[in-house]
C-alpha cells in the first residue's frame, strides 16, 4: 500500500493556487485537463515531497459544494486491486465502486471518508466477480 494524494474540489484554480501556493508554499507539480469529463485536475506538493501531493478538482460546470462535498477522497495504490477488495469485503465493508476495470475502486470508512484504491502499474484484465458487480450508494 502506498499514499497517493489527497484531493479536493476547488471554485477557481487560481485562487486557490494564490491560497496552496502562494501561502503555503506548495508546487504545481503536475496538470491534467479532461475535455469528455469536463475537468481539470491541478497536482500540489511542497518542494522536495512531491510523492505526497493535494489534487485539486476543478469541474467546469459550476457546482455547490456542501455538507463536505469540497473534500473528495484519500488514495492509495495497491499491488492487487483484486485481492485488497476482497479483503475488504471479507471484513464487512463494502465496495462502493467495484474495481470493474481492474484499475480503480471505491470504498469509504467507518466514518464515510471516500477512499480511492487504484491498481499499482497496469489495470488488471477485467475479472468476476467486479465486472459484473454494481456501485452501491455514493463514493
Amino acid at each position: 500500500m502506498r499514499y497517493l494524494h489527497t484531493m479536493v474540489r476547488v471554485k477557481d484554480i487560481e485562487e486557490s493556487k494564490r491560497f496552496y501556493c502562494d501561502g503555503l508554499g506548495l508546487k504545481e507539480t503536475r496538470r491534467y485537463e479532461n475535455e469528455g469529463g469536463r475537468f481539470t485536475l491541478v497536482f500540489l506538493a511542497p518542494e522536495g515531497q512531491e510523492e505526497c501531493p493535494v489534487e485539486l478538482t476543478y469541474n467546469w460546470d459550476p457546482e455547490d459544494y456542501q455538507g463536505g462535498r469540497n473534500f473528495g477522497h484519500l488514495a492509495y495504490s495497491t499491488e492487487n486491486i483484486y485481492d485488497l477488495c476482497a479483503h475488504l469485503q471479507g471484513m464487512g465493508y463494502t465496495i462502493h465502486r467495484p474495481p470493474r476495470d481492474g484499475r480503480m475502486a471505491f470504498i469509504k470508512s467507518p466514518d464515510g471518508i471516500s477512499v480511492e484504491l487504484l491498481q499499482d502499474g497496469d489495470s488488471l484484465e477485467p475479472a468476476e466477480p467486479w465486472a459484473s458487480m454494481e456501485n452501491t450508494g455514493s463514493w
